[in-house]
């Protein structure tokens, strides 16, 4: 679409700039001058502003999150409200709305074209994931180097986020850089997203309460490292696989984000033998017992994958990656052994 062509429909929406609102941001109110509500996403709250009149601070239709600091036009306001990823389905949703009769101040007529995904559904799942970018060149491999994580082939369902929402239990929305990971069936279909926050210089996880957070049907799903045949590993963070995966690099893997669902996922139909990789506590005990008593019951062998400390991540980074290969080498069956840790050394 033509850049002129776009300035037009975001100047026609200026003009209805409070119908606009009432319709995309249904949770808010007028204040003023200005429509009040939490984000652009339309949570419940008072931190963004958006412009109802032209004024000399700008024109009909700005908006300015005070809490995050981003801020944008109605076609801006329309895209992230919708969770759209594509540039013409934000101009014919604007198109669509333009032709509705918009009677002041009564709400707008019902939304036509892509309705918003319920916060936290599978379906919000997958347009965070087609929002975000390859992790390639960004904080995402930054913090994943820094833990000793350097391997990266075959991480198509890891991306990047540079602005994802955060909501805290209390206070204002926040966004900050995310390494976005798919969640998926046994078919590929992306039923779910695991979120980690990280600070801006990729160092480390975000300061916040809590770093990580899943969203969408997890049951029986995860995120998939390469593709599964007759051997695979399954375990329960991103980041212990990734580790494991730096000595196994051919080994498929699939981090299921936590015990619980470690102990429910499915196995694929080619799958003879399944390294569960267990985190040092309790839970993870408890997701291997399940585990092992479900593939005994599909004729599938179990092997139990223990870290020497915590997790193999902090083996990774504490022992090095020649121990970390020595460690796995003696639990690995003798076939598996020639077939993925010679590769590795």
């Amino acid at each position: 679409m033509a850049r002129q062509d776009a300035s037009d429909l975001a100047h026609r929406l200026g003009r209805q700039a409070e119908a606009v609102c009432r319709h995309y941001l249904s949770n808010g109110q007028r204040q003023g001058n200005y429509w009040q509500v939490g984000d652009v996403r339309n949570t419940k709250g008072r931190s963004m502003f958006v412009r109802l009149k032209d004024s000399p601070k700008g024109r009909a239709g700005k908006w300015t999150d005070a809490a995050t600091g981003e801020h944008g036009d109605l076609l801006d306001l329309i895209r992230e409200s919708l969770g759209l990823t594509d540039f013409p389905d934000v101009t014919d949703e604007a198109r669509s709305f333009l032709s509705l009769p918009h009677p002041e101040p009564e709400p707008a007529a019902p939304r036509r074209g892509v309705a918003p995904a319920p916060s936290g559904s599978a379906e919000a799942a997958r347009r965070l994931f087609a929002m975000s970018q390859p992790i390639a060149g960004t904080v995402v491999e930054t913090y994943l180097r820094r833990r000793g994580i350097t391997l990266l082939h075959g991480t198509g369902s890891l991306r990047f986020h540079p602005r994802c929402y955060y909501r805290p239990d209390d206070g204002p929305t926040e966004t900050w850089p995310a390494m976005v990971a798919a969640v998926t069936d046994l078919n590929g279909k992306i039923t779910g997203a695991h979120r980690t926050w990280l600070a801006p210089d990729g160092s480390d996880k975000a300061p916040i309460d809590t770093p990580r957070k899943a969203m969408g049907d997890l049951l029986g799903a995860a995120v998939r490292l390469g593709v599964p045949g007759s051997v695979m590993a399954a375990g329960e963070g991103i980041e212990t696989m990734l580790s494991l995966r730096q000595v196994l690099p051919e080994m498929a893997m699939a981090p299921a984000l936590s015990a619980a669902h470690l102990a429910a996922i499915l196995f694929p139909s080619t799958l003879r033998r399944l390294y569960i990789v267990r985190d040092d506590d309790p839970a993870g005990d408890g997701a291997r017992d399940v585990l092992i008593e479900r593939t005994n019951a599909e004729g599938i062998e179990a092997i139990p994958l223990s870290p020497a400390l915590g997790d193999f991540n902090e083996d990774l980074q504490r022992l090095g990656i020649d121990a970390l290969r020595a460690g796995i080498r003696v639990q690995l069956a003798p076939e598996d052994v020639a077939r993925f840790i010679t590769r590795a050394a």
